[in-house]
């Protein structure tokens, strides 16, 4: 990797992606150029100066003369920032992606939050609060279990208490085939991240999205529905095993399922939806406009559910008694009795991340993940 010589001439650096390269070198008339994209990663547009004292030629020069990169086959790292074409010229703002980690839940009988990991430890017995930046997925059913657990000292079958009255872990998935209400999500809402314009003005339609690309590690896990436990028919798998999943279907895209109190109502008086904007049950991350949602869940892949392996190559362990363990879980020191469906077991994790790309608009989110799995 080098950088382009951008003193003078104005240079056009192109290159074939991993699968173009494989593709030409097949030979069998498979490849064939239907696509490009363009990307402004490394560009700083606050250097362009209307006040340069040598004239308006000058203002953009700073900018022209930045060091790039030169292109580079690895689609997993470059073009982070796309460009795309808009004809108006009365565009202020661009959407963007935020996850919502506004959404509620409603009851236990409903569907899941859509918050990064937490975890309140039961003080009586030594575990404390646990926040993280990730979403966390459970490998299997014993991990799911321990982990939303609160042990309480001597009780065994504290899992079954906690479902009861309705006490969660925040932030973590099922990423096995779960026969359980509670199912949480990652959400992601695509809008206009201001307030000098109202939210019951509609996104243009030309930025609004329609689709999404959502691409993880394959070896790791694979994308699932919302609600059920189907599992999402892949689009692609490169050569550094990234599966990319074109979603349009409205089990993702502004689903009318899934976040609805139950017997609510709209602003219409019709079902609520998803991305209604005047309704307490679906609380927004944008005070301006807003576009399309996308939901989805992440199912772990058979060799996380059913071994250690791929945690032991790509991964960390440790103790559950280590201090300072990623779940909180009580060491059983000073005098404070164990967690015992824990005792003697050992935490395995990998982090990851999925990536969410607005078909349209080229917005690209990365949102942080851990596979997570305890075993003995």
């Amino acid at each position: 990797m080098a950088f382009l010589d951008n003193s003078g001439d104005i240079i056009l650096d192109a290159v074939l992606t991993d699968t173009g390269r494989l593709r030409l070198a097949q030979g069998d008339g498979s490849f064939k150029i239907s696509k490009f994209a363009l990307g402004d990663d490394e560009i700083n547009y606050e250097l362009y100066n209307k006040s340069h004292a040598s004239g308006s030629a000058y203002y953009d020069l700073e900018v022209l003369q930045t060091p790039i990169f030169e292109a580079f086959t690895n689609n997993t790292s470059n073009l982070k920032t796309k460009l795309i074409s808009v004809s108006r010229t009365n565009i202020l703002y661009m959407p963007i992606l935020k996850l919502n980690e506004n959404a509620v839940a409603g009851n236990p009988g409903q569907n899941g939050y859509s918050n990064r990991f937490a975890r309140n430890g039961d003080v009586n017995s030594g575990a404390s609060n646990i926040g993280d930046n990730k979403f966390y997925v459970a490998v299997d059913k014993t991990t799911y279990e321990l982990i939303n657990g609160h042990s309480t000292p001597g009780q065994t079958n504290r899992f079954a208490l906690d479902l009861a009255e309705g006490r969660y872990v925040h932030g973590l998935l099922t990423g096995y085939n779960a026969n359980i209400n509670r199912k949480d999500i990652i959400r992601i809402d695509q809008g206009l991240d201001t307030e000098e314009i109202a939210p019951e003005i509609a996104l243009d339609g030309d930025l609004r999205e329609s689709a999404y690309i959502v691409e993880l590690d394959y070896r790791l896990g694979r994308v699932k529905e919302p609600i059920t436990e189907n599992t999402t028919n892949v689009n692609f798998i490169d050569d550094d095993n990234i599966a990319s999943y074109y979603m349009t279907d409205e089990k993702y895209v502004n689903p009318k399922t899934g976040f609805e109190p139950e017997n609510s109502t709209g602003t219409d008086g019709t079902s609520m939806h998803i991305n209604d904007l005047k309704t307490a049950g679906n609380p927004q991350v944008y005070k301006g406009p807003r576009g399309t949602t996308l939901q989805f869940r992440i199912e772990a892949s058979q060799e996380l559910q059913s071994s250690t392996y791929l945690f032991n190559q790509l991964g960390t362990s440790q103790s559950t008694r280590a201090a300072g363990n990623i779940f909180g879980f009580s060491t059983g020191t000073s005098g404070v009795t164990e967690d015992v469906p824990i005792a003697g077991k050992t935490i395995y994790y990998i982090d990851s991340t999925v990536r969410v790309v607005g078909a349209n608009t080229g917005y690209r989110l990365d949102v942080p993940v851990r596979y997570v799995k305890i075993a003995d």
